[in-house]
C-alpha cells in the first residue's frame, strides 16, 4: 500500500534542513534502491524556499510507514513540526498502473 508522508518544517529550521540534507538524500536513495520510495521532494514556501517534504512510499501498513518516517534523518534531527501519514492511491501517471 502507498502512503503519503506530509512533513512540515518547524519555523526557522532551514539550517537544520541544510545541515541534514546529505544524510536525508542518502536515506531516500536507499529507499529508492529497495523499491520503497515512489516520489519525494520538498514543499516550498511563497519565496520558493523549502519548508517541508512530501514523500510517497510503499509500506505494508501505517505502522511500517511510521517506522520509515521516523528513520528519516530529517525527523531524527527534529526538523519537522508535524508529520501526517495518509494512505495514498496513485491514479494518474502511475508508471506501475
Amino acid at each position: 500500500m502507498l502512503f503519503a508522508l506530509i512533513c512540515i518544517d518547524k519555523p526557522g529550521a532551514l539550517q537544520i534542513r541544510l545541515n541534514t540534507r546529505p544524510d536525508h538524500v542518502a536515506f531516500l536513495e536507499r529507499l529508492n534502491k529497495q523499491g520503497t520510495l515512489k516520489i519525494a521532494g520538498p514543499l516550498l514556501d511563497d519565496d520558493g524556499k523549502p519548508n517541508g517534504s512530501l514523500v510517497i512510499i510503499e509500506a505494508e501498513d501505517n505502522d511500517a510507514a511510521r517506522a520509515i518516517s521516523d528513520a528519516d534523518p530529517y525527523a531524527q534531527a527534529g526538523l519537522f513540526s508535524s508529520v501526517e501519514i495518509r494512505p495514498y492511491n496513485w491514479i494518474f501517471n502511475n508508471p506501475g498502473a
